[in-house]
């Protein structure tokens, strides 16, 4: 994040705070697509997500007046949206849902995959058919722009968990891209 984005984030927390509904409109227009985004990766129902969605602005609003460091809201924001999706997706699915997919460990010697990809409808595609874990650290990373510092904070998990899932999300995406692209020559 620049100096630039962390002063704005901190402004608008802190005029939020005071409850100008202007700050809170904003708010809610700036974050409301690109949460909206990251929920979808998470959950495959768009009706599904919107719900989600709301649910993240109550507990935002809510919790909005505790937020100690203004100038991480966007991590703040994600780790909002992440904990109120899983608690969705465990509703639905039971207990097993959330802890059901385990990560293989990259060797040691792979190199990192590299991903450049022209078409933002084949990136879709193939985040699609990954598992959640890769699925959310890549959209993160990629889409959201967050840190590693950032997003192990909104994962809740070391900084090394998210080093390694974006390198074993990264391989599948491409394992992924690459069988679809043999099945279209």
């Amino acid at each position: 994040m620049t100096e630039k984005e962390g002063i704005y984030c901190e402004l608008l927390v802190l005029r939020c705070g005071q409850g100008q509904r202007t700050a809170l409109e904003e708010l809610v227009r700036t974050w409301e697509r690109p949460l909206l985004y990251y929920i979808r990766r998470l959950i495959d129902d768009e009706d599904e997500a919107r719900q989600v969605l709301q649910q993240s602005w109550v507990s935002v609003l809510q919790g909005l007046g505790s937020l100690r460091q203004p100038r991480k809201l966007p991590a703040w924001l994600y780790s909002i949206a992440r904990k109120t999706a899983l608690t969705h997706l465990r509703d639905r699915y039971g207990e097993q849902a959330a802890s059901r997919e385990s990560e293989a460990a990259a060797p040691a010697d792979a190199p990192d995959a590299q991903l450049e990809f022209d078409d933002a409808e084949q990136i879709h595609y193939g985040l699609a058919r990954l598992s959640l874990l890769h699925r959310e650290v890549l959209t993160l990373f990629f889409l959201q722009d967050l840190s590693i510092d950032e997003i192990a904070g909104v994962l809740e998990v070391p900084v090394g968990t998210v080093k390694s899932r974006l390198h074993n999300g990264k391989r599948a995406l491409k394992a992924v891209l690459e069988r679809e692209a043999s099945r279209h020559e």
